[in-house]
Protein backbone atom coordinates (compact mmCIF):
# COMPACT_ATOMS: atom_id res chain seq x y z
CA UNK A 1 0.00 0.00 0.00
CA UNK A 2 1.27 3.26 -1.16
CA UNK A 3 1.86 6.56 1.69
CA UNK A 4 -1.27 7.87 -0.60
CA UNK A 5 -3.38 4.81 -0.07
CA UNK A 6 -2.88 4.85 3.70
CA UNK A 7 -3.48 8.48 3.73
CA UNK A 8 -7.25 7.41 2.75
CA UNK A 9 -7.63 4.46 4.78
CA UNK A 10 -6.09 6.67 7.97
CA UNK A 11 -8.56 9.52 6.87
CA UNK A 12 -11.90 7.05 7.54
CA UNK A 13 -10.16 5.16 10.74
CA UNK A 14 -8.27 8.07 12.44
CA UNK A 15 -11.81 9.86 11.39
CA UNK A 16 -14.25 7.87 13.76
CA UNK A 17 -11.75 7.87 16.71
CA UNK A 18 -11.44 11.51 16.62
CA UNK A 19 -14.29 12.83 15.13
CA UNK A 20 -13.98 16.22 16.09
CA UNK A 21 -10.19 16.71 16.09
CA UNK A 22 -8.81 20.05 17.86
CA UNK A 23 -5.35 21.05 19.89
CA UNK A 24 -6.19 20.24 23.36
CA UNK A 25 -4.87 23.53 24.71
CA UNK A 26 -6.93 25.55 25.99
CA UNK A 27 -7.43 29.36 24.33
CA UNK A 28 -10.21 31.84 23.38
CA UNK A 29 -8.14 33.82 21.20
CA UNK A 30 -4.85 33.70 18.88
CA UNK A 31 -2.82 35.81 21.53
CA UNK A 32 -4.29 32.78 24.34
CA UNK A 33 -3.27 30.08 21.64
CA UNK A 34 0.18 31.62 21.11
CA UNK A 35 1.34 31.94 24.61
CA UNK A 36 -0.03 28.55 25.41
CA UNK A 37 1.77 27.10 22.56
CA UNK A 38 4.97 28.93 23.54
CA UNK A 39 4.44 27.33 27.08
CA UNK A 40 3.70 23.93 25.96
CA UNK A 41 7.69 23.34 25.10
CA UNK A 42 8.91 20.40 26.76
CA UNK A 43 5.83 20.06 28.58
CA UNK A 44 2.33 18.74 28.63
CA UNK A 45 -1.07 20.21 27.88
CA UNK A 46 -2.41 19.51 30.83
CA UNK A 47 0.06 21.22 32.81
CA UNK A 48 -0.23 24.52 30.54
CA UNK A 49 -3.75 24.51 31.02
CA UNK A 50 -3.39 24.31 34.66
CA UNK A 51 -1.40 27.33 34.09
CA UNK A 52 -3.11 29.69 31.84
CA UNK A 53 -6.83 29.47 33.45
CA UNK A 54 -5.27 31.88 35.87
CA UNK A 55 -2.44 33.95 33.87
CA UNK A 56 -5.37 34.58 31.54
CA UNK A 57 -7.59 35.07 33.87
CA UNK A 58 -4.96 38.25 35.02
CA UNK A 59 -3.98 38.68 31.27
CA UNK A 60 -6.37 37.76 28.39
CA UNK A 61 -4.93 39.67 25.86
CA UNK A 62 -1.69 41.16 24.85
CA UNK A 63 -2.30 44.68 26.14
CA UNK A 64 -3.02 43.57 29.45
CA UNK A 65 0.10 41.02 29.66
CA UNK A 66 2.49 43.61 27.83
CA UNK A 67 1.96 45.87 31.57
CA UNK A 68 2.66 42.61 34.12
CA UNK A 69 5.90 42.89 35.56
CA UNK A 70 8.52 39.69 34.67
CA UNK A 71 8.47 38.36 38.59
CA UNK A 72 4.03 38.61 38.26
CA UNK A 73 4.78 36.39 34.84
CA UNK A 74 7.19 34.46 36.54
CA UNK A 75 4.98 33.78 39.35
CA UNK A 76 2.27 31.93 37.11
CA UNK A 77 4.08 30.02 35.16
CA UNK A 78 6.72 28.52 38.13
CA UNK A 79 5.63 25.43 37.91
CA UNK A 80 6.43 24.69 33.92
CA UNK A 81 9.77 23.50 32.72
CA UNK A 82 11.89 26.28 31.99
CA UNK A 83 9.77 28.62 33.20
CA UNK A 84 12.16 31.60 33.65
CA UNK A 85 13.09 31.74 29.51
CA UNK A 86 9.20 31.05 29.00
CA UNK A 87 8.04 33.92 31.36
CA UNK A 88 10.32 36.40 29.50
CA UNK A 89 9.45 35.20 26.50
CA UNK A 90 5.97 35.67 26.81
CA UNK A 91 6.05 39.09 28.05
CA UNK A 92 8.25 40.22 25.66
CA UNK A 93 5.95 38.26 22.77
CA UNK A 94 3.22 40.06 24.69
CA UNK A 95 5.09 43.54 23.94
CA UNK A 96 6.17 43.27 20.43
CA UNK A 97 2.82 42.36 19.47
CA UNK A 98 1.55 45.89 21.04
CA UNK A 99 4.07 47.51 19.06
CA UNK A 100 4.26 46.10 15.82
CA UNK A 101 0.87 44.97 15.26
CA UNK A 102 -1.50 46.82 17.18
CA UNK A 103 -2.02 43.66 19.75
CA UNK A 104 -3.17 41.41 17.41
CA UNK A 105 -1.31 37.88 16.43
CA UNK A 106 0.08 38.59 12.68
CA UNK A 107 -1.30 35.65 10.15
CA UNK A 108 2.18 35.07 8.28
CA UNK A 109 4.89 32.62 9.37
CA UNK A 110 7.40 35.10 8.90
CA UNK A 111 6.65 37.42 11.08
CA UNK A 112 5.54 35.04 13.76
CA UNK A 113 8.68 33.38 13.88
CA UNK A 114 10.17 37.01 14.28
CA UNK A 115 8.73 36.52 17.92
CA UNK A 116 10.89 35.22 20.59
CA UNK A 117 10.21 31.77 21.67
CA UNK A 118 8.26 30.83 18.35
CA UNK A 119 9.65 28.50 15.91
CA UNK A 120 8.50 27.31 13.13
CA UNK A 121 6.54 24.28 14.59
CA UNK A 122 4.67 27.25 17.05
CA UNK A 123 3.68 29.24 14.38
CA UNK A 124 2.40 26.57 12.20
CA UNK A 125 0.40 25.32 15.17
CA UNK A 126 -1.04 28.87 15.42
CA UNK A 127 -1.58 29.21 11.96
CA UNK A 128 -3.54 25.85 11.43
CA UNK A 129 -5.92 26.04 14.70
CA UNK A 130 -6.61 29.80 15.43
CA UNK A 131 -6.61 31.20 11.79
CA UNK A 132 -7.51 27.64 9.86
CA UNK A 133 -4.45 27.56 7.42
CA UNK A 134 -3.77 24.26 5.72
CA UNK A 135 0.08 23.96 7.41
CA UNK A 136 1.59 20.92 8.96
CA UNK A 137 2.80 21.00 12.54
CA UNK A 138 5.41 18.62 13.21
CA UNK A 139 5.57 17.05 16.98
CA UNK A 140 7.48 14.58 18.44
CA UNK A 141 4.27 12.57 18.21
CA UNK A 142 3.54 13.65 14.29
CA UNK A 143 7.14 12.25 13.47
CA UNK A 144 6.64 9.24 15.47
CA UNK A 145 3.73 8.20 14.07
CA UNK A 146 4.01 9.12 10.88
CA UNK A 147 7.48 6.88 10.16
CA UNK A 148 5.81 3.86 12.07
CA UNK A 149 2.85 3.65 9.78
CA UNK A 150 4.75 4.57 7.00
CA UNK A 151 3.53 7.32 5.52
CA UNK A 152 7.12 8.67 5.24
CA UNK A 153 11.19 8.09 5.99
CA UNK A 154 12.46 10.55 7.77
CA UNK A 155 15.06 11.73 10.35
CA UNK A 156 13.82 15.11 11.39
CA UNK A 157 10.71 16.64 11.79
CA UNK A 158 11.24 19.58 8.95
CA UNK A 159 11.85 16.83 6.27
CA UNK A 160 8.81 15.17 8.17
CA UNK A 161 6.23 18.29 7.59
CA UNK A 162 7.39 18.66 4.34
CA UNK A 163 6.61 15.41 2.85
CA UNK A 164 3.61 14.93 4.72
CA UNK A 165 2.30 17.81 2.88
CA UNK A 166 3.07 16.33 -0.57
CA UNK A 167 0.48 13.58 0.24
CA UNK A 168 -1.94 14.96 2.31
CA UNK A 169 -4.96 16.61 0.78
CA UNK A 170 -4.70 20.39 1.53
CA UNK A 171 -8.41 19.93 2.89
CA UNK A 172 -7.15 17.30 5.11
CA UNK A 173 -3.93 19.21 6.85
CA UNK A 174 -5.84 20.80 9.52
CA UNK A 175 -7.46 17.21 10.95
CA UNK A 176 -4.91 14.96 9.66
CA UNK A 177 -2.20 16.68 11.98
CA UNK A 178 -4.56 16.22 15.16
CA UNK A 179 -5.28 12.55 14.18
CA UNK A 180 -1.45 11.84 13.81
CA UNK A 181 -0.71 14.04 17.09
CA UNK A 182 -3.60 12.64 19.17
CA UNK A 183 -2.62 8.89 18.05
CA UNK A 184 0.88 9.05 19.07
CA UNK A 185 -0.26 10.66 22.14
CA UNK A 186 -2.82 8.18 23.52
CA UNK A 187 -2.51 4.88 21.36
CA UNK A 188 1.19 5.08 19.27
CA UNK A 189 3.21 6.21 22.14
CA UNK A 190 7.19 5.86 22.05
CA UNK A 191 7.78 3.62 24.60
CA UNK A 192 4.83 1.01 24.87
CA UNK A 193 2.42 1.61 21.87
CA UNK A 194 -0.72 0.02 22.26
CA UNK A 195 -0.39 -2.05 18.63
CA UNK A 196 -2.74 -4.48 19.90
CA UNK A 197 -5.41 -1.79 20.61
CA UNK A 198 -4.59 0.19 17.48
CA UNK A 199 -7.44 0.58 14.54
CA UNK A 200 -5.13 1.37 11.84
CA UNK A 201 -1.97 -1.55 13.22
CA UNK A 202 -3.06 -3.12 9.52
CA UNK A 203 -1.41 -0.95 7.24
CA UNK A 204 1.38 0.15 10.02
CA UNK A 205 4.68 -0.98 8.73
CA UNK A 206 6.40 -0.48 12.44
CA UNK A 207 8.52 -3.90 12.89
CA UNK A 208 8.02 -3.95 16.53
CA UNK A 209 4.71 -4.71 16.72
CA UNK A 210 2.90 -6.57 19.31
Amino acid sequence: MTPAEKILLLNELLGVNYPNPKSELHYDSPFQLLIATILAAQSTDRQVNIITRELFRRAPDAESMSLMELDEVKSFVRSINYFNNKAKNILEVSRLLMERFQGAVPETREELETLPGVGRKTANVVLGNAFGQPVMPVDTHVHRVSNRIGLVKTTKVEQTEVELMKIIPEAWVIDFHHYLLLHGRYTCKAKKPACKECTVSSICDFSEKS
